[in-house]
């Protein structure tokens, strides 16, 4: 098995346009990206670096950008952070009339999945893997889509996403 390099991986990378798209077709527009810079957000609102709205998402209230919005939110953030952005989109589920879409690992026996995504999203591993703008190969490890939502019934389904024609 190859040897793990903590907080040496690329963390910045842009989600492909064909999974964009594969998500919009389930869930509806995106209006809010959650974790972007203005060269790589893939919504007309975002948090990050650069933005009027304020740029750590982890500090805002997503009911709020929700209301705002009134569309979907998405985030592809950095894996290595994966822990801190599940356990906010738990805390704001209640609250959060349109979905929140959190592209992560899916490393489902992590502490992080079982306290912040088990019982408390719908889990979407994702089958055929992404291979993210910029390289050549797919990602070499299991993704999930982790939804979460007032109305998403928390679960667990995998989708292969590139057949995907059914509504939410």
């Amino acid at each position: 098995m190859p040897r793990q390099k903590p907080g040496r991986s690329e963390q910045t990378v842009c989600t492909p346009p064909e999974f964009l798209a594969a998500i919009r077709g389930r869930f509806g527009v995106i209006a809010w990206d959650l974790a972007a810079t203005p060269e790589n957000r893939v919504a007309p609102l975002h948090l990050g670096p650069g933005s009027q709205h304020g740029e750590d998402a982890l500090a805002v209230d997503w009911a709020l950008l929700d209301c705002a919005g009134g569309q979907n939110m998405f985030s592809n953030p950095p894996h290595g952070q994966s822990r801190l952005w599940v356990k906010k989109a738990a805390e704001m589920r209640p609250a959060l009339v349109k979905p929140a879409i959190l592209l992560l690992p899916a490393s489902v026996a992590t502490n992080w999945y079982a306290e912040h995504v088990h019982g408390k999203a719908l889990a979407l591993p994702l089958r055929p893997r992404l291979t993210f703008m910029g390289h050549e190969h797919p990602y070499p490890k299991d993704l999930m889509a982790a939804v979460y939502g007032r109305w998403v019934e928390p679960g667990f389904s995998p989708w292969r996403w590139l057949e995907d024609e059914s509504p939410f």
